[in-house]
């Protein structure tokens, strides 16, 4: 519908609003939005009535939800209920903008429903849940990573995070998790750099009373407490090949048996895995498992180092600060000065080594304010990333591309489920049409047999 059929009052609900707010039909067109969305966003009243709602926002043809995202309206006018989820959109320089959308039914004078959305650019803090989000960041880099993590969250497909170490990639997979919806349920780690063969079995699949000397009563292991959740495989580059096969089997099946045990359990755990390895060159090795490797490479995401993100340094050093400060009779701060230094440093050891530097700077702070003269960085350290960090996007060397690799887990999927188009789009979690769509790009149409259902 077009803007002049609002009634006053819904327009000047609208033209109330602080945040930038947008009034969509049920169509996915926009036919009204306020003052403070134009200003955000650089666009006047022509260039957005009448479009589409998808193409406007995300630079998308199809609904979000086509290609496997929340979708506030077709959440909203199937339940006619608010719905309030976690965007990417896009600004006026083609920038992602991490976004909380809060989507609401509106009735028109004429009874006609519309989504009314209210758009609040994230906070250092804002978060769905309400608790402390402690990815921090505006950069460029960042919110590509974060558009990512959000859009991986939305699928039930295993999750692959590189990154060096100390960027953060145990709390970007929490990030999915608490943002997917298996939510409620547990979020389960396994380190894998700290775990031995000789435990390996009764640490992962739990074990029976009796099962080996000293076991005096049943274990539960891992992959039930994560049953429902997600069970979070870090450093899984280091996992010895002698294990990997167990391990693939276990994800593959769902199912396993205790140590000691002869019942066939079974567990429903998303699978999110870590590296600061590059596992395409223990796979071209042999140190690492090839199967393996596609099983758990189903989205790649890559933590980007602090060094190419030096804009949020600052943020990242308050939110620090911030958590350092409970129990101190003042809050932490920096001086301008404070944010300059530590601006000027590469950071080989990411987050962990900037939070090193805080500790001992508020040491030696004695009113709770950080000067550049408390700043004391280790400039011994090489600046420069592992040796064998992960680099997705090396065109230099002969690795797989990210749709190589896309093309051939959906080519096993269709070779393992006999060619079922239907329930290998319920695992990538996607839409059918979404996968015929992948299945015609990748060339794949011929593989296995269409659905006869």
């Amino acid at each position: 519908m077009g803007q002049d059929k609002l009634s006053v009052e819904v327009q000047s609900l609208i033209d109330a609003q602080d945040h930038p707010f947008v009034l969509i039909d049920d169509n996915y067109n926009i036919v009204a939005a306020n003052s403070a969305y134009k200003q955000a966003y650089g666009v006047e009243t022509q260039d957005i009535i009448g479009r589409k709602c998808h193409k406007v926002s995300h630079r998308s043809d199809v609904p979000c939800h086509i290609n496997g995202e929340d979708c506030p309206h077709k959440k909203v006018f199937e339940t006619r209920a608010p719905h309030q989820v976690l965007h990417i959109h896009y600004d006026t320089n083609a920038l992602p903008e991490h976004v909380r959308i809060k989507g609401s039914p509106i009735f028109g004078q004429d009874g006609s429903m519309y989504l009314g959305e209210a758009v609040f650019p994230l906070a250092h803090s804002d978060d769905l849940d309400g608790k402390q989000n402690r990815l921090v960041g505006r950069s460029k880099p960042f919110l590509v990573c974060i558009e990512n993590l959000t859009r991986a969250a939305a699928t039930t497909a295993p999750v692959l995070l590189s990154g060096e170490s100390g960027v953060g990639k145990d709390l970007a997979a929490e990030y999915i998790h608490r943002r997917s919806d298996r939510n409620g349920h547990s979020f389960t780690m396994v380190d894998c750099s700290a775990i031995s063969e000789r435990v390996f079995e009764s640490e992962l699949f739990g074990h029976e009373r009796g099962a080996f000397t000293g076991c005096i009563g049943r274990r539960y292991g891992l992959f039930e407490q994560a049953d429902g959740g997600t069970l979070f495989f870090n450093e899984i580059g280091d996992l010895p090949q002698s294990l990997q096969g167990r391990l693939l089997r276990a994800m593959e099946t769902g199912q396993f048996r205790r140590v000691g045990g002869r019942e066939l359990l079974s567990a429903d755990a998303r699978i999110i895995c870590a590296t600061s390895r590059n596992l395409r060159q223990l796979v071209a090795g042999n140190s690492f498992r090839a199967d393996l490797y596609y099983r758990i490479a189903g989205i790649l995401c890559e933590i980007p180092p602090l060094r190419n993100r030096r804009e949020d340094i600052s943020e990242i050093a308050e939110a620090l600060l911030q958590r350092m400060s409970p129990g101190k009779n003042v809050a932490l701060r920096l001086t301008n000065d404070a944010r300059e230094a530590l601006k000027h440093h590469d950071y080989p050891g990411n987050v962990r080594e900037l939070r090193n530097v805080l500790q001992r700077a508020a040491a030696l702070s004695t009113n709770g304010i950080i000067s550049a003269a408390e700043i004391h960085i280790d400039s011994t350290i090489e600046s420069s990333p592992a040796e064998d960090a992960p680099h997705f996007t090396d065109t230099n060397k002969p690795e797989p591309s990210i749709k190589g690799l896309e093309s051939r887990y959906i080519a096993e999927l269709l070779a393992e489920h006999q060619g079922k188009r239907a329930q290998v789009a319920r695992i990538l979690g996607i839409s059918e049409r979404t996968l015929y769509r992948k299945l015609k790009q990748y060339g794949l149409q011929s593989i296995g047999r269409p659905d006869s259902s």
